[in-house]
Parts: structure tokens; C-alpha cells; sequence
């Protein structure tokens, strides 16, 4: 499994001779798509030009019921629905502010996609909340900007609570908020607090899961 960062919240899985897609936004995409996933229908995250420039004929797009309502072929899925794509499992999962007001209840998901034996944590535009206690992933790609998400300390927390064998810090160095000194400072105190290991993704680079 090889996940590629694009920058902010946009990711690549591939697995096997599958590519999946998560919040495709910014970068540069040479493989068109076999799932795209999307969180929620802010501009940072949903790109209608972006998705039909991924999309084939059997391409499997899922996310919230907004955005799900403006892409044709589109489902909606909410917390705890779980669907299974050419072997590929996915289950969309709690994301939503608290202290904040960005990201209301119902209006984001996260994900947790099943493959090769592994789980990957997709947190999504999300604050720290209780039901990230229930979540188990070997892979981890959390917010840590603040501002709109979790800040670093926050994402530190739910790390703790999901024990990830490796973290990659997503959601800064796109303008919009956060900064590379936030995923340091994330990595300095997750791996002098856990087991953890953290990857800092430099945009357009990959790391690659065995």
C-alpha cells in the first residue's frame, strides 16, 4: 500500500492495481480513480472539476448526502455505513466540531478504509471527539492546523486514542491555516509520548506501508 499526499487533505491510496482517492483539491493526478471519497463539500475538499477528471465509468464515489446530491452517481453515506468496493472496505465515521463552529454535526465524515490486511483513519475536518475511542487503524492521516480542525495538541490526543502504528499530519501549508511547524511539533510530541511514528509528507510524495 503507497499513500500519496497532494497537500491540505488531499490523498492517493494505492493498493493492489486500485487508486483511491480522498479529498482530491489540489495536486497534479496522472492515474484516474477507482473510489474517490470526499468528507464534505467545503471548496478545500470537493472539487467538481477535480472528481470528474478522476472518474470512469465504474468509478465509486462516496460521501455526505450534500455533496452526493450535486455529483451524479454520487452515494451518500453516514456515520457507521459500511460499503465494500472490488474487495476494498470503507466505513465512513464521526467528524464534526465542538469548539468550533465550522463543521456542524452530519455536515462531514471521516473514513476507514480496509486493504491489503490494513486500516486506514481518514479523520476528516474534525475536532477531538468520544467516538474516536472506538476507531482502529494501523495508518492515521489527521488535521492539525487548528483554526477550523483539531490543533496539533488535539490531534496528539486522538493519535493516543486510535494507536496508529504511524501518523501523517494533514490540513496546513495550503494557505488556509496551519503551517509545517505544526506537523513538527505534532511529530516531536507524538513520538516522545507514544510508540507512534509520524510522517511528514512533503506535497506530491509518497510512504510506503508494509
Amino acid at each position: 500500500m503507497i499513500i500519496t499526499w497532494f497537500g491540505h487533505a488531499s490523498f492517493l491510496i494505492e493498493t493492489g492495481n486500485k487508486t483511491i482517492y480522498i479529498d482530491p483539491y489540489m495536486g497534479e493526478y496522472k492515474r484516474k480513480a477507482d473510489i474517490i471519497l470526499v468528507s464534505h463539500g467545503h471548496y478545500d475538499h470537493y472539487s467538481w472539476e477535480k472528481i470528474n477528471q478522476l472518474r470512469m465509468d465504474h468509478t465509486a464515489i462516496l460521501s455526505t448526502r450534500e455533496v452526493a446530491n450535486r455529483v451524479d452517481g454520487a452515494k451518500a453515506l453516514n456515520p457507521g455505513d459500511k460499503e465494500e468496493v472490488e474487495g476494498i472496505k470503507i466505513e465512513a465515521v464521526e467528524a464534526y466540531s465542538v469548539t468550533r463552529s465550522n463543521h456542524p454535526k452530519g455536515s462531514v465524515i471521516g473514513f476507514v478504509i480496509e486493504a491489503e490486511k490494513k486500516r486506514v483513519y481518514f479523520a476528516g475536518d474534525t475536532d477531538l471527539i468520544p467516538e474516536m475511542k472506538e476507531i482502529k487503524a494501523d495508518i492515521a492521516l489527521v488535521p492539525v492546523s487548528g483554526t477550523y480542525v483539531m490543533n496539533y495538541k488535539e490531534a496528539v490526543e486522538c493519535v493516543k486514542r486510535v494507536k496508529p502504528a504511524t501518523a501523517i499530519p494533514m490540513h496546513y501549508g495550503a494557505g488556509i491555516a496551519g503551517t509545517i511547524e505544526d506537523a513538527e511539533r505534532f511529530k516531536e510530541q507524538i513520538e516522545f509520548e507514544t510508540d507512534t511514528k509520524v510522517e511528514i509528507l512533503e506535497e506530491g510524495k509518497s510512504f510506503e506501508i508494509k
